[in-house]
This record gives C-alpha cells, structure tokens and sequence, in this order.
C-alpha cells in the first residue's frame, strides 16, 4: 500500500502532481536528477518540465549521475530546457545538440562532481528531484535501482523533489549504503576495505522540510541498450581469460582474482559472463553499474558479492532480479557514485578494471570519449577514475569499427582521455598487449603485433619504422600522426 511507501504522516499534504512539482524549477536553476545508466531516474517531473518549457521557455543546468532512461535527455533536449550538462549523457539527440555547440557539456570524471560542488568549484544545487522506493518515517529517502550522485544531490539542495515510484519493490530497502564525506581538508579514511565493508545508512538522510513535493509514479526502469556478444567479443573475452588464468599460474593472482570492476556496454558484459566457464571462483565486484553479467555470475556460484552504485540490466534480467531482489539482497550494495568511484577505495582494494575504448595508440594512450578528435560520444565516465587508480587497468576494442573502414588501433589518438602511464593491457579479437613495464618503443612493437587488424597492421609497422628513423624516446611523425584520422574525414574510410 501507499501508506507504507510515505511513512512520515507529516509529509502526506506534500504530495501534488508533476506539474505542480515542475513548477519548482524555474529559468537558470542547476537541478540535480537521479538516474544512472539508465536506472533510478526521476521519472515524472522532468516529462513535466520539458511540457512546460514548450509554452514557457526555460534553460537549466541539469546534473545527474550518469545517463537517464526514457529518452529524458532526448525529450529536454527537444524542449531546449538544458543549457548545461553534466557530467555523463549517451543520448543521440543531446549528443547531436551537444557536439552543435547548442548544450555546453561538461564531462567529468564521475567521482568528481560532488566533490565540486562540495567545496563550491561549481554552482550550488537549486533543487534535487530523486527517485524513491520509499520514504522513512524520519524522512530518510529510500532509492530505487540506482544511487549515483542522488544522495548529495539531495542532501546539498534546499528543496527536493520526491518521486515514490510503486514499481519499485519495496524489498529494495535495505539494499542501499548511504556514506557521505566530510569537507576536505579535515575529512577521515574511508573505512571500506572489502567490496561488502557496509559503512553508512540504508537511506539518504535529509530534514523532513527540506522535502517540498512528492510525486507518485508507476514507470520501471528502461531496459539495458547492451547488445549480444558475437564471435569478437567472444575472442577479446577469450584473451583476457587466458592472459588472467597465465596471472594465476605466475602466482601474481589467485583463482580468486581481486575485486572487479567493468564499464558499461556489450563487451565488459561478455567478458564477465566469461567468467563463467573459468576456474575463477568466490569473486568480487566493486564497480559502478552491475549488469546482466553480474547475476549470471552469482547464478553459477562464481561471484560472491557485488558493489555498485546501479543496476543496469536487460528485460528480462530485470524483470527476474527484481522480483527475487530478497535473495541477492545479501550479495548485493549500492553506493553513491563517489563512493563506488573513489581513488582511494579502488587503490586500496586492488581492483582489476575492464573499460572500453574507442581507439588506442601504439603507445597505449586511449580515446573514450571523441570520434575524430571533435565529436563526443558519450563521455569519460567512471572509467578514468578506475584506470587511474586499478590494480590493474585494462582496456577492450574490437579492432575494427564500420566494415573495416576505421581501425581502431592508430598511430596517435586524435584525443587523449587515459595515457599511456594509466593503462596497462589492451585487447582486441585479434590479441593481448601487456604493456606493463614497457618503454614506448617496447610497447609499440607489442602493440602493432598483437592487437592489430590484419588489414592495418603493415601500414601501422611501417608508419613505426620511419618514424624510428628520427629518433625519440616515443618516436612519431607528427606530419601523419593523423592522417589517418584525416584520411577518414574526407574519403570516409582510413585505408590509403
């Protein structure tokens, strides 16, 4: 019933409309929304928002955790509400808007944003609109599938907006780990030291009067926009078990491993439902988004416990995980995303991180963000945060995109988002490069030889060749570092 959902009597003349909650946020507010990778936004009061702003129209900074489902950041956009954007987005119609110079979008690494806001580097957050499984009766807000940067969003802003959404099973309470920092400089250890270390409270903990509208919705979540994997997903996720399974036999590794942490998309998916078939056993995750992979790992007994700060999962998935939430419940922790993401944490427990790039160099510098140098996709993410930070940073392509027209191993990336001295391992279909204590030249004969098209892979060599001939310590032709990217631009394909 309801009446269990909202149980501060208190707050029950709080409940309206979305219109009338929309009504709240007017011209020039920054907003922080719930939702990450497409779970646990709000899901009511933007709709309404971007309804209003069709008759009257309004501009806002709009921050969120990470991506929102239901095409809310296509309908905002469509209704020219967002001026700002921050820090993550993988809608097309924003990208569009974004990379026309029509939204200013700052991408962030995602453990960052609060940590802005908290010491005032951005501008403060005028209302908070989270999506919630529950209210408590001292006004603590339950979330839903996600937590991302929900929490400080609400604890920071002086007027929230609450979405009670009834889809939400109400035995995803208890699920949540709410911790929140103190201000630097004076701040303490955070005392997690395993991916199960429980440190803070169920719920996010805010003054009941800080709650100005409470809007009740009945919308689940959208579902995964991962795609099956295919025969070279299936051989990246091949090289990286075995280059894994060679770890444990040197005895750097246990069959164990150590903590893991996957970005979204098809092929960390892949790469962890290969684990299935592996000696691995009685692991661990400390992630950001937990998806398919991860309860198809706990279903065959390999993956003990997961930490995240949101579930991302397909239809089907989704629909099962959620009605048996009791029985994962044990296995399972949801943090804020600066706590999923934290330096600190990550360094501590030794994470193995598996990111995806959008091309890389020979000499292991990584593009995640930029097609050609210019046009952003969807952003860096979570993924600088691990890679910077991980046990072990390693990073998956295929090495080919568009029929072969594009490689993605080039000679210089046409943007850096992780360098060389972040990255440790690359792999595509075609091979493995470990690139751990290589010098740039070491690194490039690796590379070139292991991880390159077929098709490329002798106009990569002997782009290395001469520019060997002048010298460096990571030698280029600075003339062509980018032809190929050039190339690309005007005739649509790299190949000569």
């Amino acid at each position: 019933m309801f009446r269990d959902r909202l149980r501060n009597t208190r707050l029950w003349d709080r409940i309206v409309d979305a219109a009338e909650a929309a009504r709240l946020i007017t011209d020039g507010m920054t907003v922080g929304m719930s939702g990450f990778t497409r779970a646990g936004e709000a899901k009511a009061v933007p709709l309404a928002l971007a309804e209003r702003a069709r008759r009257d129209p309004l501009k806002i900074t709009l921050m969120t955790g990470a991506s929102l489902g239901h095409n809310l950041d296509s309908t905002l956009t469509e209704a020219h509400v967002i001026g700002r954007r921050m820090p993550f987005q993988s809608d097309p119609v924003l990208r569009r808007a974004i990379n026309a110079g029509d939204v200013m979008f700052v991408d962030q690494h995602l453990s960052e944003t609060v940590e802005f806001l908290r010491s005032g580097q951005l501008a403060p957050v005028d209302v908070a609109v989270v999506e919630a499984t529950a209210i408590t009766e001292g006004g603590g807000i339950v979330p839903t599938t996600s937590v991302g940067n929900s929490a400080s969003f609400a604890v920071l802003a002086p007027k929230v907006i609450v979405e009670i959404n009834l889809s939400q099973p109400e035995a995803l309470e208890g699920l949540h780990d709410i911790y929140i920092p103190a201000a630097r400089p004076s701040r303490e250890a955070i005392p997690i030291v395993a991916p199960d270390s429980r440190i803070g409270v169920p719920f996010i903990p805010i003054p009941p009067e800080k709650i100005a509208a409470i809007v009740v919705t009945q919308s689940s979540d959208s579902d995964s926009a991962v795609e099956a994997s295919d025969a070279e997903t299936d051989a990246i996720a091949w090289h990286l078990t075995e280059f894994l399974l060679h770890e444990v036999r040197r005895g750097r590794l246990t069959e164990k491993l150590l903590p893991l942490q996957a970005g979204i998309g098809t092929i960390a998916n892949a790469v962890l439902q290969s684990f299935t078939e592996t000696p691995f056993h009685d692991l661990t995750m400390y992630s950001e988004v937990l998806q398919d992979s991860t309860f198809d790992l706990m279903d065959a007994g390999k993956l003990g416990f997961a930490s995240g700060s949101s579930m991302t999962l397909s239809t089907q998935k989704h629909r099962r995980v959620l009605s048996e939430i009791e029985h994962y419940k044990r296995r399972l922790i949801l943090r804020p995303q600066e706590i999923s993401n934290h330096p600190e944490v990550i360094r501590r427990l030794g994470i193995i991180a598996i990111n995806t790039a959008l091309e890389f160099d020979i000499y292991g510098n990584v593009n995640s963000t930029h097609v050609g140098g210019t046009q952003m996709m969807n952003g860096i993410g979570g993924s600088g945060d691990f890679a910077r930070n991980a046990h072990m940073s390693i990073f998956v392509t295929k090495s080919l995109a568009k029929n072969g027209t594009i490689s993605r191993v080039v000679p210089m990336v046409s943007h850096v988002d992780h360098t060389e001295h972040d990255v440790d391992i690359l792999v595509t279909e075609i091979g493995l490069a470990d690139l751990r204590g290589l010098a740039p030249r070491e690194r490039a004969e690796v590379i070139v030889a292991n991880c390159v098209h077929p098709i490329y892979r002798e106009t990569l060599a002997d782009y290395y060749r001469r520019a060997l001939l002048r010298g460096g310590h990571t030698p280029h032709l600075l003339e062509e570092a980018l032809s190929w990217h050039d190339a690309l631009r005007r005739t649509g394909k790299m190949l000569p």
